[in-house]
């Protein structure tokens, strides 16, 4: 089925719609392979059901047949057609239409039903051992037939001696309709009934709790004693059973799950390929891209996302450079500033020109810590962008935290610098950014503290964690996730009075993404100020008793 115009275009633009189309194309085509199903399963039972239904008559009218003489069968079969109302005519077999499967179902003995416009049936079967075959034209089904066939079957018994009926009506008991002798009256029938038997009449009994029938005969026997036949009980047609119609209906169900499912599966897919990019993205991995697929939608989005990663990508690419180089070019003017200082301070013996000297000479120090810092930044986001794998060992964290704290004691005389006792911790890492990480988040603390810092070790299932608290005024939790951008600074206790290039926590924070781990920060519950907590991941962590 051709798609419209109008249409076709937001088909292939939407990927929503698209679902939500071949959505619903699945379930209209699921109900509709449900409904054919029924009606197949149903007109194949009810074929069945015919074809159980005409076997035995078939094979008695044919068997009657057989046994008339050639010169007598034309009157037969036109006395038999109207004491049964029904059409009975012999064709030669090789004048009808038949094909394979039909001729083949004839030499097997079964019979051919063929439905009539004018709700009939069309019946025929071979006779035995003739290529001939009798037609009956069947348009209903009345009292009036039935009797007249119980009629035929009781003049077909007698024309044979009564030994020889049980032998006769293995013919039609090898039927699906059941056809019985006994010797005994059928039980269940009144005395007004069995009376109609003796006189030759033909009694049918309606079973109504099985909407079925039976047809009774008597027979005479030599010895005097009578015999009865029973025919049926002949079942009406029943509708699906419900154990099928459920069987079905889960059927449907599970087809329909499993066409949703292929398709939701698709779309799912993509997405998911599109949050792995982005996770990766996310990550530092700036060359990550999306593979598009189509144009629609999800493929318009891919295009997007790989545009905006490769902008991203050039941008910092582009800023890293300029930092680099303007860091670099910063050096030289610097180096030859303190050269000229020095100079001037060799040949000069005057103190107040001394003591702005030696500001100058701590200005430069400051310079050239802020240029550290800053190609250090950029060396870390340069590394991590490209990509580049981290060199990692066995790092032991507290002798780590040992060496952090014997480099900042000395300068920061007044503060108490601690490392709370505990187990040692071992984490795979790059051990010098680790201990830069470490030392920054240290020196910081130092910056802001009254009179004490500490570090404390956790080694906990799935991450190491370390902590550097302070009793400082602490960090407000507006400005928490504002302090580790570059060159960010408070307006409140933590100002430029306190040092610093506003850098070392964004270090920090490249450092701890690099390995793949984060930096927070919060409230200090043993000494008031601030935490700054590391969380690197492990798998199986490390972790010895002392």
């Amino acid at each position: 089925m051709a798609v419209p115009r109008s249409l076709a275009r937001p088909l292939a633009d939407s990927t929503f719609l698209r679902v939500y189309v071949l959505l619903a194309l699945a379930l209209v085509l699921t109900f509709g392979l449900a409904l054919a199903g029924f009606a197949m399963v149903d007109q194949v039972r009810r074929e069945h059901y015919r074809e159980r239904l005409a076997e035995a008559p078939m094979a008695l009218l044919v068997n009657q047949l057989a046994e008339q003489p050639a010169a007598l069968r034309e009157a037969w079969l036109e006395q038999r057609s109207a004491a049964l109302d029904i059409g009975l005519r012999l064709y030669e077999r090789e004048s009808l239409p038949l094909n394979y499967f039909q001729r083949s179902r004839l030499d097997a003995g079964r019979v051919l039903i063929h439905s009539l416009d004018e709700q009939g049936w069309r019946l025929q079967q071979s006779l035995p051992g003739e290529p001939r075959v009798l037609e009956v034209v069947l348009t209903s089904l009345n009292e009036r037939q039935l009797r007249g066939l119980a009629e035929g079957l009781r003049q077909w018994l007698e024309r044979v001696d009564p030994d020889q009926r049980e032998e006769r009506l293995k013919v039609l008991t090898a039927t699906a309709l059941g056809v019985e002798l006994n010797d005994v009256p059928p039980e269940g029938l009144d005395e007004g009934q069995r009376e109609h038997l003796a006189n030759g009449g033909v009694v049918i009994r309606v079973l109504p709790e099985s909407w079925a029938l039976s047809l009774y005969l008597q027979l005479p026997h030599e010895s005097g004693a009578p015999q009865w036949v029973q025919v049926g009980p002949i079942e009406a047609f029943e509708p699906m059973p419900l154990s099928l119609s459920l069987l079905l209906l889960v059927i449907m169900l599970l087809v329909l799950a499993a066409t949703i499912y292929l398709i939701v599966r698709g779309v799912e897919a993509r997405m998911a390929r599109l949050e792995l990019a982005a996770t990766r993205i996310a990550g530092g991995h700036l060359e990550t891209r999306v593979k598009v697929e189509s144009g629609d939608f999800l493929g318009r989005l891919g295009m997007a996302f790989n545009g905006m990663a490769a902008q991203v990508q050039s941008l910092l690419r582009a800023q890293q450079e300029m930092i680099r180089a303007v860091s670099h070019e910063l050096r030289t003017p610097v180096a030859r500033i303190r050269f000229a200082v020095q100079m001037v301070e060799d040949m000069t013996d005057s103190e107040p020109v001394r003591r702005q000297l030696s500001g100058i000479d701590s200005d430069i120090e400051e310079l050239d810590g802020l240029i550290d810092e800053i190609l250090t930044y950029a060396k870390l986001g340069g590394d991590q962008a490209h990509g580049m794998v981290l060199e990692t060992e066995m790092v032991d964290c507290r002798a780590m935290a040992a060496r952090v704290v014997d480099a900042l004691a000395p300068l920061h005389g007044h503060l108490e610098l601690s490392i709370v006792p505990g187990d040692e911790v071992e984490v795979v890492a790059e051990p010098r950014y680790l201990q830069r990480a470490l030392q920054n988040l240290v020196a910081n603390a130092c910056r802001h503290a009254e009179t004490r810092v500490q570090i404390r070790l956790h080694g906990e299932p799935r991450a190491i964690r370390l902590d550097v608290e302070d009793d400082g005024p602490g960090v407000p939790e507006a400005d928490r996730l504002e302090i580790f951008k570059p060159f960010a600074r408070l307006d409140n206790s933590r100002t430029r009075r306190s040092g610093g290039y506003g850098l070392g926590l964004s270090i920090v924070h490249k450092i701890m993404a690099w390995h793949g781990g984060s930096v927070m920060v919060d409230d200090s519950e043993a000494l008031g100020g601030a935490r700054f907590s590391l969380l690197l991941p492990v798998s199986p962590p490390r972790v010895r008793s002392q």
